[in-house]
């Protein structure tokens, strides 16, 4: 509990009224979520206006409220003179300033590093986590599918929360002992300052390929947002910077990039700093040789895929900028674990003689890459690349031709499903995959009930193919327009193979 004044104090204000004095309990930006004597937030966002919510939050016991709207400061000191009020010019950033102070700034007692990208900023923090556990280090982490505090684990709503609810995250872990912070940052985040005022110590990108057209407009202005990262959002700039060279954007991020150390790393572009040579890929098997200006290091992984050799590398690089060494690296490297949702083989799925893999590919670019490794992995036992996918709903349009291209190139066969439709029509979506498909060879099924969909798949699938589920990985729901319903690929196709075996056995 803390006093509005210091609290205040902390704010950039325009102007101030009501009481002082006050004790502060809390902090939110959502009415719903308040309890008697914390303050409120109001502040306009993408879809809704907060200030229209304050009355609201004063009925549920706010002590005091931070606007970002004249009008409504003029308003509530005319007619409620005592209530502790502030007016700000940009809302997200005093919700950052005041959370930061309520909960005694957390971020000044964590080392963060922050990853960025369209493709692997999941497994690249993951893998990061992992490396920094290896050398005694508790960690924060916030991502796409879970966040952890220390060893504690629990789903998350967002790939990069609200500033208040990411604040609230690092107070815990603070309370927990931790002494890291690892988070991935999308475009969107960046773009809508929802990090302001984090200090990020590690920087990195992994890629950009095309996604969330439909927000930003243009590649170059969705490049523009994740380069934000290496400037700083609202605080100093990162101390290092870790950046795929191997990919064309890469440029602009380091043009962005005003800190101490860019570490440059690559699988491919010769002139990275710090790179993979002699990379040898396996079904759960990887290795390469990791070339630093430090030294070498043999590097051996249960991971699968040349995508995963850039993902562990950069998450190499990262340890390496924390402060581990190269053979720390390199003697955790071989534990790793797999993370959920990223080439997750679906338990029983070999014995039946085939393999069905679920996988999180939403976008061309990751699709391509996963129906290129699934090809790679079938060439020598003569089997087939059975690939089903679909695209999301409310979401950037071009991209839907452009997937359906891809999957009939490398595959044998395509079934074409539903993603999370949200308020399109499935048939609507599917009919503008289907011209990429027709492009190609390839024979393809449209079948717009996912489980449906899934199951055809398994029932088509022979001794010695690959099935890959794609687009939904580690999500647990289907998403509708008017609901979001329990939907698990992998729990999905565990049944279906359950099915199949008590068929064959009757």
């Amino acid at each position: 509990m803390m006093n509005w004044s210091e609290i205040a104090k902390e704010l950039h204000t325009l102007k101030r009224s009501g009481r002082q004095d006050i004790a502060i309990r809390g902090i939110q930006y959502d009415s719903r979520r308040i309890s008697a004597g914390e303050v409120f937030v109001a502040m306009r966002g993408e879809t809704t206006d907060g200030n229209g919510y304050i009355d609201a939050a004063l009925q549920r016991g706010a002590a005091a409220v931070i606007t970002d709207s004249a009008e409504i400061f003029d308003e509530l000191h005319i007619y409620q003179p005592e209530l502790a009020l502030a007016l700000v010019e940009h809302g997200r950033r005093a919700l950052a300033e005041a959370s930061a102070a309520v909960f005694a700034h957390p971020e000044r007692a964590l080392h963060l590093s922050a990853v960025t990208g369209t493709n692997g900023k999941t497994t690249t923090a993951f893998l990061l986590e992992q490396l920094l556990a290896s050398a005694g280090r508790k960690s924060v982490l916030i991502g796409t599918i879970e966040t952890h505090i220390a060893n504690k684990v629990r789903p998350s709503e967002h790939t990069t929360p609200e500033i208040r609810d990411t604040l609230a995250v690092f107070a815990e872990g603070v309370r927990a002992g931790c002494s890291e912070a690892v988070m991935e940052m999308s475009s969107h985040a960046l773009h809508q300052e929802r990090v302001w005022g984090l200090p990020v110590d590690v920087a990195i990108y992994t890629n950009l390929t095309q996604d969330h057209l439909d927000y930003h407009g243009t590649m170059k202005r969705y490049a523009d947002a994740k380069a934000k990262l290496f400037g700083g959002v609202g605080a100093r700039p990162p101390r290092v910077a870790v950046v795929n060279v191997d990919d064309p954007w890469s440029s602009r991020m380091s043009e962005a990039f005003c800190g101490e150390q860019l570490m440059t790393y690559a699988v491919g572009a010769p002139y990275a700093a710090y790179r993979a040579s002699n990379v040898l890929l396996g079904s759960g098997d990887t290795s390469f040789m990791m070339l630093t200006p430090e030294g070498t290091a043999a590097i051996h992984s249960p991971l699968t895929g040349r995508v995963n050799v850039s993902n562990l590398l950069a998450a190499c690089c990262a340890a390496l900028a924390r402060g581990l060494t190269l053979q720390q690296v390199a003697a955790a490297a071989s534990e790793l674990r797999q993370v959920p949702g990223r080439f997750e083989v679906v338990p029983g799925s070999r014995e039946a003689g085939f393999t069905v893999v679920v996988d999180y590919a939403h976008t061309p670019d990751a699709l391509q890459n996963l129906v290129e490794l699934a090809r790679g992995l079938v060439h020598e036992r003569g089997g087939r690349v059975i690939t089903l996918f679909g695209c999301g709903g409310d979401r950037d349009r071009t991209k839907r031709p452009k997937m359906g291209r891809v999957a009939g190139e490398g595959s044998d066969l395509v079934i074409v499903t539903s993603d999370n439709p949200r308020s399109e029509p499935p048939m609507a979506i599917i009919a503008e995959v289907l011209p990429g498909i027709r492009q190609t060879n390839a024979r393809f099924i449209v079948e717009d009930d996912r489980h449906t969909a899934i199951e055809t798949a398994l029932r088509e699938a022979r001794p010695g193919d690959i099935v890959l589920l794609a687009g939904k990985g580690h999500e647990k729901t289907q998403v509708f327009a008017d609901a979001a319903v329990p939907f698990d690929d992998v729990a999905e196709a565990t049944r279906i193979l359950e099915d199949l075996e008590t068929e064959v056995r009757a």
